[in-house]
């Protein structure tokens, strides 16, 4: 397994003032800045609570050698006194008791904007010192004031605050109506988490156990305290107890409204979570926290028996669909190979579904399997869009598929449009938003922004599209029926195509919409439904298209008869052969 640089973005170990942190096979250790050394005379330590790093006496630089360092860091007396403000204000006797919530929220909210503005006063009356830093058993701070608006293009800053951390755009920090430097400031509170629990949680479930997972820090930007980003930032939080398996965390943020506050979801978005750390962004500047949700519901054994065992009866009627598509002759037509490749597909994304949905262990192979899973039902819908537009045009021409010009015309657009366009919305929304593919629980789209409608988007708009078409097709065979002529047969398999697809669409676009209504109480039965109709979709493939065809009836016929005529000439050849002996006596 490869080593992980603690010391890099996004965890950042910080060590404290002075000091720095230093990666190890294996792991890491913080180490006084040369000129520094620990109170007990050594340099190396491991947690930035064991950091005494103190200037030496003796000159720690080569004689000649130029300091080269352009942002001198304050020794953290400077910031003491915004430290010292934190404490009087846990200390302070009007400090609400923790049932009464809403004073709780409304002391919490004033303490928070206290120490963000103090915090960002201070590092702006000193701004030739670019950094400041502070850290104690309360609460720990760093800014970092910007006065050359931003001369490296894209440059990015990372603060650190007892174990925690955050980066953001330089330009983001820049404000264009402010002459003059400006400032970020990060602040981690120790203990301010145990006020401000997962209690204040705006979405907490009953049968859900959440607990705040880490200390809540902010970040904030001045003169003007500016919210909005035209970038996301990066925060790493260490977690104050080590996630376990089933545990669900949760990027929040200290959401104040009215003179109220609790922990919200707006705007803040889960991107990676291990035992020890969570990475989140934001699109705007705030109080932030992990929470982590311990479910009380334990996965639905029942749903998984149900998974597996449809899922393997449907995997194996498409394969059957399949080889019906690809050897019986009587059937081959630009309709029958458009339904193989739809079994095609739809075999392979519930193969992967049934295998691989789980594998969240390593994060890029789960995105990998996310990406693969999107691809192939997007092809499978694709593929049923296609199955549409050939029924429509057959009807319009009202000639038998196999010998039209719209059979030819299919056969050459669609591969490219059934393996080509999922590509093509796989690829951009690759590019887009890679990180979205897998979950924490599940290797499929994430939820977050929207992601989904990457897939539900063109989903919609195929199934849209199909029942424009299938209403086209009624149409026209209203038209026609009115007629009876030598056209009747092509009417006839016509209406009984669209008997077909119509059914197909409802079975996978239902499929789908009950995926999307599995929220709020009647999450459990949509579950349910959901998991039965997606297992049956195998099944209803080869029911429709195979056994109720009478010319693949008669194939399985002619296959059965000719076996059973074999055998029949087998045997009696072999009792011939037995009886020549006893004539000739």
């Amino acid at each position: 397994m490869a080593d992980i640089d603690e010391c890099k973005p996004p965890i950042s170990i910080y060590c404290g003032a002075n000091a720095a942190c230093q990666n190890v096979d294996g792991g890491f250790h913080c180490r006084c800045n040369p000129g520094y050394q620990l109170l007990s005379g050594g340099t190396q330590f491991q947690i930035s609570s064991e950091n005494t790093c103190q200037k030496t006496t003796s000159s720690a630089t080569t004689k000649g050698m130029k300091d080269v360092s352009i942002s001198p860091v304050l020794e953290p007396s400077q910031l003491q006194h915004v430290a010292e403000i934190f404490e009087s204000l846990l200390a302070n006797n009007t400090l609400p008791g923790t049932g009464e919530k809403s004073k709780v929220a409304s002391w919490a909210t004033n303490v928070l904007q206290t120490v963000e503005s103090n915090a960002l006063e201070t590092a702006l009356k000193s701004p030739e010192q670019k950094i400041q830093k502070i850290h104690n058993s309360t609460v720990a701070i760093e800014t970092r004031v910007v006065t050359d608006n931003c001369s490296e293009e894209g440059k990015i800053f990372s603060l650190n605050a007892h174990m925690n951390s955050v980066d953001i755009h330089c330009n983001d920090i820049v404000q264009e109506n402010i002459q003059g430097p400006t400032a970020i400031a990060f602040i981690s509170y120790s203990s301010l988490g145990t006020l401000i629990n997962a209690t204040f949680f705006e979405e907490a479930n009953e049968k859900d156990r959440v607990y705040l997972n880490s200390q809540v820090v902010s970040a904030a930007i001045g003169p003007q305290r500016n919210i909005s980003l035209s970038k996301s930032v990066i925060l790493s939080f260490q977690h104050v107890k080590r996630k376990r398996n089933k545990g669900k965390a949760f990027c929040v943020y200290w959401k104040s409204t009215g003179g109220h506050g609790q922990w919200s979801r707006d705007g803040c978005f889960l991107i990676q979570v291990n035992k020890s750390h969570t990475i989140c962004n934001s699109t705007h500047l705030s109080s932030f926290a992990v929470l982590m949700a311990l479910t009380s519901q334990e996965e639905d054994s029942m749903l998984v028996v149900i998974t597996c065992v449809g899922l393997s009866i449907s995997l194996l009627c498409l394969l059957l669909a399949a080889l019906t598509f690809l050897l019986c002759k009587a059937i081959q037509n630009t309709s029958t190979s458009i339904h193989l490749q739809l079994s095609i597909c739809l075999f392979l994304a519930q193969l992967l579904f049934l295998t691989a949905i789980n594998r969240t262990e390593i994060k890029v192979l789960c995105a990998i399997i996310a990406g693969a899973l999107h691809y192939l039902y997007l092809a499978s819908f694709t593929w049923m869009l296609l199955e549409g537009l050939n029924l429509f045009l057959t009807a319009r021409n009202l000639t038998v598929v196999n010998y039209s010009s719209v059979s030819k015309l299919m056969k050459k657009l669609m591969f490219p449009v059934g393996y080509g366009v999922p590509a093509i919305i796989v690829a951009i929304s690759a590019v887009i938003k890679s990180d979205l593919y897998g979950t924490p629980d599940r290797c499929w789209l994430n939820l977050d922004q929207g992601f989904i409608w990457s897939f539900l988007g063109p989903v919609c708009a195929i199934i849209f599209v199909n029942l424009v078409l299938f209403l086209l097709v009624l149409w026209i065979l209203k038209r026609k029926l009115s007629s009876l002529n030598s056209e009747v047969s092509t009417i006839q398999n016509i209406r009984m195509l669209t008997f077909k697809m119509t059914s197909q669409l409802f079975i996978l676009g239902c499929t789908w919409f009950l995926g999307i209504l599995q929220v709020g109480p009647a999450a459990h039965v949509m579950a349910y439904l959901f998991t039965i109709i997606n297992s049956l979709q195998g099944f209803f493939i080869f029911l429709v298209y195979c056994l109720l065809s009478q010319q693949v009836r008669n194939w399985f016929g002619e296959i059965t008869k000719s076996k059973s005529e074999s055998e029949t000439f087998t045997l009696s050849t072999k009792f011939g052969a037995d009886s020549k002996p006893s004539e000739s006596k």
